[in-house]
């Protein structure tokens, strides 16, 4: 029986460039919004390989990494609101680049309440997104602690 590689298993592939300090450091958004049936979060698709993730960006000099979150959220997906100075969780996976390159990567998560969508934003034509329950999110995202985000979040809701 094939089993597909898990994450932790292509992660350890990388275990030099992770020790080497070479990894690389992104800061995501976890977008929130009251929606008819209840909470929902954000997912877009990324634009090389089409996968389910949220909106998310290196970092930029002179910014805070909440700062960055709203950019990268309003760049990405056309939203806007305020993100949380404090971060609520971070997660991993293998950056791959247009040459075929994979290098790890760690996005530190910050949740961000918007507040208004915008049709015309910087990315429209490159990306998909969709707005949906936290468990429906965790369910398309093939990070196991992004999953674990979205678990988080929702119970977090509940109470």
């Amino acid at each position: 029986m094939n089993k597909a590689p898990t994450l932790l298993s292509q992660l350890a592939g990388h275990a030099e460039t992770i020790l080497l300090g070479k990894a690389l450091e992104q800061f995501g958004a976890l977008c929130l919004r009251q929606g008819a049936g209840g909470l929902e979060v954000l997912l877009i698709t990324t634009r090389e390989t089409g996968r389910w993730t949220i909106p998310k960006g290196w970092p930029i000099k002179g910014l805070a990494p909440h700062e960055v979150v709203e950019r990268e959220a309003w760049e990405e997906a056309g939203v806007k609101g305020r993100a949380k100075k404090r971060a609520f969780g971070c997660f991993s996976y293998l950056k791959t680049f247009q040459d075929g390159t994979q290098v790890p990567s760690f996005v530190t998560v910050h949740i961000m309440t918007v507040r208004r969508t915008k049709a015309n934003f910087p990315e429209r034509r490159e990306r998909k997104l969709a707005w949906m329950p936290p468990l429906g999110a965790a369910s398309l995202v093939n990070e196991p602690e992004l999953k674990s985000l979205f678990r988080r979040v929702r119970r977090r809701a509940l109470s």
